[in-house]
Order: structure tokens, then C-alpha cells, then sequence
């Protein structure tokens, strides 16, 4: 039988693993945009920025972080808006 500890542990642990993904995929997106290895309008950079929102967000939905919620769902809406805006630009 899984103990409750076990079940705490797996439920904290896995978001907070994902919110240090999360963080680590936003300040590499800001380092390499910084550097100029990735320009504003290339999809990686965007995807970076999904990838940060959506470890942010989980993590701050374990932790009740409304704030947070709200600002890396707003981030990870702006990205993907992005992407449409940059892939409709590519196609015309």
C-alpha cells in the first residue's frame, strides 16, 4: 500500500521539478535572446517561453499562486499568439 507521505512527496515533487523546468527554459529563451543567438520573431524562442509558462503554471497551481498563475498563462497565451503571428507571416 502507497502511504500518504509517498503521495505527498510525488505530488510536491513532480511540480516542482517542473517549475524549475519551467524557470530554466525562461532565462535560457531571455540569455540567448540577450546574446542574439535567437531573434523575436523565431519559433523557438517562443516555444522556450511556452515550455517556462506551463512549468510555472503547474507549479504555481500545487502552490495556490493565483498571481502566478495568471501571469504565465497570459505568457504562454502571448507566445503562442506569436507563433500563429510569425508562421501566418512565413506563409505569405
Amino acid at each position: 500500500m502507497v502511504s500518504l507521505k509517498a503521495i505527498w512527496c510525488v505530488s510536491t515533487f513532480v511540480p516542482s521539478v517542473a517549475g524549475w523546468i519551467g524557470t530554466l527554459s525562461y532565462l535560457l529563451a531571455y540569455l540567448l535572446l540577450s546574446t542574439n543567438k535567437l531573434k523575436v520573431n523565431q519559433r523557438i524562442y517562443h516555444l522556450l517561453n511556452i515550455v517556462g509558462a506551463f512549468g510555472l503554471t503547474w507549479n504555481a497551481i500545487t502552490l495556490n499562486d493565483y498571481p502566478n498563475i495568471i501571469v504565465n498563462v497570459s505568457w504562454a497565451l502571448i507566445a503562442s499568439w506569436a507563433i500563429f503571428n510569425i508562421q501566418h507571416t512565413k506563409k505569405s
